[in-house]
């Protein structure tokens, strides 16, 4: 038995949103600018990493701390470009499976929004290698959106 969830609608387009983040959150960028939103479409997002050697363990194999970022990244953008600026939500959980080795390159996280609530956000992620349909890593990931009166 499948169920659809009703996909919000996307609140801003990528460059609004990569506006956004590199005023917000410049750190992202701290290691040089690697991390692109490709799209944002109504529950979903495609961003791309461009894993270089800051991203390489021994053996030329992109790091699972860089594919966690990935996920971390793409799951911001989706509940950001679909929810609102939330600026203040939070990762409270991220679970990965890495099924394959991740070779050097672009590798590309599409991530869902499985369900949206006032309070959490649940989402699914899988990550390829640009140009192959081979899945790298598949991912969930929750975000916690602060209360409205939060004043952080």
């Amino acid at each position: 038995m499948t169920s659809e969830v009703a996909a919000p609608a996307v609140k801003f387009s990528p460059a609004e949103l990569t506006e956004f983040l590199d005023k917000a959150f410049p750190q992202m960028h701290a290691l040089g600018r690697a991390h692109f939103i490709d799209e944002i479409l109504p529950g979903k997002a495609i961003v791309r990493l461009k894993a270089g050697d800051a991203h390489l363990r021994p053996g030329g194999t992109v790091s699972g701390p860089s594919l966690m970022a990935l996920v971390d990244y793409a799951a911001y953008v989706v509940l950001l470009g679909n929810m609102g600026l939330h600026a203040l939500a939070v990762t409270t959980n991220i679970n990965i499976n890495f099924l394959r080795k991740a070779e050097a390159g672009e590798m590309i996280a599409t991530c869902r929004i499985l369900k949206g609530g006032k309070r959490l956000v649940v989402m699914d992620c899988e990550i390829t290698r640009q140009g192959s349909d081979d899945l790298i890593a598949h991912a969930t990931a929750t975000y916690s959106i602060p209360p409205a009166s939060f004043k952080g």
